[in-house]
């Protein structure tokens, strides 16, 4: 799995757990361990975004090519 679909899968995630918490219908030990379970995946979601940066600021720009 890339990179991005490792991202979008995480956001995915995240959307799900946030429509159930807005719900209302969880009890309170299900909305904390839920809440903690997002801030886990709020934490892969930014280190992911942190590695497509660098591997895009290290990607030569559009029409540049190395010099051998």
């Amino acid at each position: 799995m890339s990179s991005v679909e490792h991202l979008d899968d995480l956001i995915s995630r995240l959307e799900r757990a946030a429509e159930q918490l807005r719900s209302g219908e969880c009890s309170p030990d299900a909305a904390a361990t839920m809440v903690e379970d997002c801030a886990a995946l709020a934490t892969q979601a930014a280190a992911e975004l942190e590695q497509l940066a660098r591997a895009e600021a290290f990607a030569p720009a559009p029409g540049q090519d190395t010099l051998l």
